[in-house]
């Protein structure tokens, strides 16, 4: 391993430095602007009726056809739609606010997030 080796970020001519300032800018950013975050959830409702009982019968139906025959196409499908439509109604059922904070914490938020991210993106281009 040679000196100049760490340099180059990303096999180019880019710097490891610029690299790693942008992830510790990207970063701090990242966490700032995610912990002014509140997330809640709601009631599971579809056409006004609680139904999450309802959408876990293909998970159980399938869970049940794959204990009585492991190679079942049609009990992994089962289970695969069952755990797909139960994490969809979980992200769709999110309430996500932003708590408030200053408009100067928010710039600088932003700035160090989207400069993280610039600078990442620069260190692993070549440039001369």
């Amino acid at each position: 391993m040679d000196i100049d080796d760490l340099k180059n970020a990303g096999g180019t001519s880019g710097g490891i430095w610029e690299f790693l300032i942008g992830l510790a800018m990207a970063v701090a950013g990242g966490y700032m602007l995610i912990s002014r975050v509140t997330v809640t959830s709601g009631f599971w409702n579809w056409g006004g009726y609680n139904t999450f009982g309802l959408s876990l019968l293909p998970l159980i139906v399938g869970i049940g056809i794959v204990f009585f025959n492991g190679k079942s196409i049609i009990g992994w499908l089962l289970v695969f739609v069952g755990v797909v439509i139960i994490g969809a109604g979980i992200l769709m059922n999110l309430q996500i606010f932003f708590q408030p904070t200053s408009l100067f914490n928010t710039i600088v938020m932003l700035i160090l997030f989207a400069g993280g991210i610039g600078l990442i993106a620069r260190s692993v281009v070549a440039h001369g």
